[in-house]
């Protein structure tokens, strides 16, 4: 079940106009809010000096701002930091920051380009933040830390939000001045939270300035919501997790694929609307001897025939609990190889923060987890 509390964080402009007629104020007091709790983010309303002081009381008795807690922070050699972020039932989630110097790839594995954005002299110029969408997932893929959690609830779109802005006012950045992208990969499967996921999505582009070609939202193969999604006005871009080649070897990885198999899912791939210049990100996680064979790469070719796509590879980031092991770095070159000289672009994910178990497939609680002492 979701929480349900008043807050303003997770609500939009029509709900917070609604509240403000409600009480007799005008129109703009809404725009004041909004830029009060999204932009500059802060943690009260008695800190929100644009509005009149009776309002602020009469507000304050009403709602809250929400802003979840940054209960424990842990930071990489590499400069990646993992965040625990608490809510106000006392659940948490994980939230990764991946700063990124010049020239390097952006943190989903999409080319950023260069718009000429200098560091600063921070020693990155642009960033990933890494999101969650559910208190642990549900989906139960054999090879990721998370699914050890079982799900225990969605998170609400003020939550979703919250934990963006959480890190945005952590790391002193602000999006669009600051090169931000959003990758909706933390705990949880997005799609199986999808209002609340797609409400966050149109406050982080209209109230936090992130634009939507900066985001991206990667799903397990919820085959009914990628309809659903590329029906959608505002939209992040899509990646799938496809991580095996064949039905009897995703079923045996991914249970999901009992519900939705490989032919649904790629029927729904080759049927979504790809916008100008647009390609489906496929993940896939490779698994020593599972799923990395030569023969499993030619195999992805053939389902990808067709379809406007391009590859992220990921070498398994190892986790207690875990009965895969990484493959070698030549295993993972010639799977890549492969895929290439089909003319698939494909794009192999270095790891971030793996030393304090912020990679790819190892978000779980921190408090569960013992990890590798900041440098």
């Amino acid at each position: 079940m979701n929480p349900s509390p008043n807050t303003l964080l997770g609500m939009n402009k029509a709900e917070i106009g609604s509240m403000m007629a409600s009480m007799g104020e005008a129109p703009y007091r809404a725009s004041q809010i909004l830029d009060a709790v999204y932009r500059q983010r802060v943690d009260a309303i008695e800190q929100i000096s644009t509005l009149p002081q009776s309002l602020r009381a009469t507000l304050a008795n009403q709602v809250s701002v929400g802003f979840p807690r940054i209960e424990k922070r842990f930071v990489s050699k590499d400069g990646t930091v993992r965040y625990l972020v608490a809510f106000a039932d006392g659940q948490s989630v994980e939230t990764v920051w991946m700063p990124e110097g010049d020239g390097g790839e952006a943190g989903d594995g999409t080319e950023a380009g260069d718009s000429g954005v200098t560091d600063g002299g921070r020693g990155w110029d642009r960033a990933t933040i890494c999101v969650s969408s559910q208190v642990g997932c549900a989906v139960d893929c054999k090879f990721c830390l998370t699914a050890l959690l079982g799900v225990k609830r969605n998170l609400t779109a003020g939550e979703i939000v919250g934990q963006v802005c959480a890190v945005l006012k952590d790391q002193k950045v602000s999006p669009p001045q600051d090169r931000i992208n959003l990758v909706f990969m933390g705990m949880g499967e997005p799609f199986l939270n999808y209002e609340n996921f797609m409400k966050a999505v149109r406050l982080l582009v209209e109230e936090v300035g992130v634009a939507e070609s900066r985001m991206t939202v990667s799903t397990a193969g919820i085959v009914p919501r990628i309809h659903d999604f590329g029906k959608e006005k505002v939209r992040p871009k899509l990646a799938i997790s496809l991580n095996a080649s064949n039905e009897e070897v995703r079923t045996q990885l991914m249970p999901l694929n009992r519900k939705w198999n490989l032919e649904k899912l790629m029927a729904a791939a080759r049927d979504f609307p790809l916008r100008n210049r647009e390609r489906i990100t496929f993940e896939y996680v490779l698994l020593n001897g599972a799923n990395d064979a030569i023969e499993h790469a030619e195999q992805v070719v053939e389902l990808l025939r067709g379809i406007r796509a391009k590859v992220n590879l990921i070498a398994l980031n190892p986790g207690p609990g875990i009965d895969f092991s990484t493959p070698t770095d030549e295993r993972v070159a010639a799977f890549q190889q492969v895929l290439n000289r089909a003319g698939i672009p494909a794009f192999v994910r270095r790891p971030r923060g793996r030393d304090i178990f912020a990679a790819c497939g190892q978000l779980k609680r921190t408090v569960e987890i013992a990890t590798a002492p900041a440098p």
